[in-house]
């Protein structure tokens, strides 16, 4: 497969009220989707889920979210550097509407699934914020939607904060054949990039690779809004300009009955995990969720 196939500039593939739209039917895939609504001051948004679960987290601004009977008003933040957000999660074959008073940017994270679970709201406050990697390698991971942090059907997202000129989803890896110590999951990855001191463009650069006889051979600038699907292969790392901090929306779903978060780390990188024990955070993280 060609780059082009797989990743997804900021701007190419938006649909009326979304910035971007991926469903699996776009993606050529089974289970994931991920859509960026922009909504002005006062604007409202009605959408069906269908057959996807949906969690939907503001990126920037704040929301009333209703389903049913029932609303909830997210807080949400100033940017995605901000901090972390609360989140509605919706279920599947559901009415929603979204409003925002002042207007702004929401994801709607999602996967496909026959799970039915009840409309929920998701509080900033108890979101985990893991610290993961050391050195240059250092990030922080807010994990609103993954496994054993908050209960979906087979939807698993979370964000990434990449302090400029680090590394991050490294060691590269893979998660494409299901099995007791790797799970198979279709996965996007959504880029916001901070800019510079006089508002300079940021950017950055992801790579995927094949892992086995499925084409894939990805080294790709990343900007503002721009998105890279990872159908199967090595992917990592990320990696953020100096000068420019980065962050990405990770969206995953499988087959799996079992939702589960399962890596391979390739085996030439393996040796960058365990230099970590010897190594110090990035002290730019330090007190920072």
């Amino acid at each position: 497969m060609t780059a082009e196939r797989w990743v997804l500039p900021a701007g190419t593939a938006a649909v009326d009220d979304y910035l971007l739209q991926v469903t699996p039917e776009s993606a050529g895939w089974g289970y994931s989707s991920l859509r960026i609504l922009a909504l002005e001051g006062g604007q409202e948004h009605r959408l069906h889920t269908g057959a996807e679960e949906m969690i939907l987290i503001p990126l920037a601004g704040s929301a009333v979210v209703g389903c049913g009977h029932e609303t909830h008003r997210l807080v949400g933040r100033e940017s995605v550097f901000a901090g972390p957000s609360d989140f509605s999660y919706l279920p599947v074959d559901s009415q929603v509407t979204v409003g925002s008073a002042a207007g702004g940017r929401f994801a709607l994270c999602g996967a496909r699934t026959q799970t039915r679970l009840p409309f929920r709201y998701g509080a900033a406050g108890d979101v985990p914020v893991e610290l993961r990697g050391a050195g240059q390698s250092s990030r922080l991971v807010r994990n609103f939607g993954t496994v054993g942090s908050f209960d979906t059907g087979k939807l698993i997202a979370c964000e990434v904060i990449t302090p400029d000129g680090n590394w991050s989803s490294y060691p590269a890896h893979k998660h494409d054949h299901g099995g007791p110590v790797e799970s198979e999951l279709e996965e996007i990855y959504y880029f916001e990039i901070g800019s510079g001191p006089q508002g300079e463009p940021g950017f950055g650069y992801m790579q995927t690779r094949a892992s086995d006889d499925r084409p894939i051979k990805i080294m790709t600038e990343v900007r503002d809004g721009d998105t890279v699907l990872v159908p199967y292969g090595w992917h990592g790392p990320c990696v953020a300009a100096p000068g420019f901090e980065m962050y990405y929306l990770n969206v995953m779903a499988g087959p799996a009955a079992e939702r589960a978060w399962l890596i391979s780390d390739h085996p030439d990188h393996r040796f960058v995990r365990a230099s970590w024990d010897s190594q110090q955070l990035d002290p730019r993280l330090t007190g920072r969720r």
